[in-house]
């Protein structure tokens, strides 16, 4: 079986000696086009993989400032057949895969295999399922494997030895390594709470090791270096469109998310 668009990206960062970033941002905060040139400027400052969240108004692990993007996507009554057209049509134009968070009552909603359908057809090579129990994943990570899409699972510090073998058995493309618990968000430490679970992670599996939920700085990612295969970045990212409803906000707010993105992958992408 050939190798995945996500393990292919990260596998290249790792045999270079390199960490990959992986940067998130919120479908339709603030609009649907506005998502499109996100997309592109952070492919262009250096993103390994994206993250797109698909808003919903209960997430499970999100903090203020991804729940406030999503609030202000949902408030222009965000459709998901929008959001699958602008993310096919930014997938188009560049190289980089893309991983969507998503809640599994959108999925459900939407029905699986619909649902599965319409990821693959806009470029989606992946999808991280936040409240889909780890160990309770068989029957979905059979179909998103029928579909190629990767099935990234999440693995806190907090996952009992037995429950996480189970979460690894239907990973795959990354793992996703919570790095404290709580949600997501901008936190001054990182790596010293998760050392030990990674170590733990590497004993048990082969995928690679992102560390996301509370990195937000060049120096957090710097020390992760030699624990961690990645890097993921939400809320320091989102936290930069606070403001750009206006057009002109807007093209502030991406230069300001092109300069910090350009520098968070310059300290991953350092061997």
């Amino acid at each position: 079986m050939s190798e995945s668009p996500i393990t292919k990206a990260l596998s290249a960062r790792r045999l270079a000696g390199e960490m990959s970033f992986i940067p998130f941002i919120a479908a339709g905060d603030p609009d649907l086009p506005s998502t499109i040139r996100l997309i592109q400027t952070l492919s262009t400052a250096g993103a390994d993989l994206i993250e797109i969240g698909f808003p919903y108004s209960d997430p499970i692990a999100d903090g203020p400032v991804i729940q406030s993007s999503y609030t202000r996507a949902l408030g222009k009554h965000l459709k998901l057949t929008d959001l699958f057209a602008t993310i096919e049509q930014a997938s188009k134009t560049i190289s980089t895969p893309l991983v969507g968070m998503v809640s599994f009552a959108i999925i459900f909603r939407a029905g699986t295999r619909s649902f599965l359908e319409s990821a693959k057809k806009a470029g989606f090579a992946g999808l991280i399922v936040p409240d889909l129990p780890g160990d309770e994943a068989t029957e979905f990570a059979v179909l998103t494997k029928e579909f190629g899409i990767d099935l990234i699972q999440l693995v806190a510090p907090t996952t009992p030895a037995a429950r996480m073998d189970k979460i690894l058995a239907t990973a795959s493309g990354f793992i996703y390594c919570i790095a404290v618990a709580g949600t997501t968000g901008v936190r001054d430490a990182a790596a010293h709470e998760i050392e030990a679970g990674l170590k733990l992670l590497r004993e048990k599996t082969q995928l690679p090791l992102c560390v996301g939920f509370g990195v937000s700085q060049a120096a957090q990612i710097e020390a992760l270096r030699g624990k961690a295969d990645g890097a993921i970045v939400g809320s320091a990212i989102v936290r930069h469109l606070d403001g750009a409803e206006t057009p002109a906000g807007f093209e502030k707010s991406l230069t300001s998310i092109q300069q910090f993105a350009e520098q968070l992958a310059a300290a991953a992408h350092h061997s």
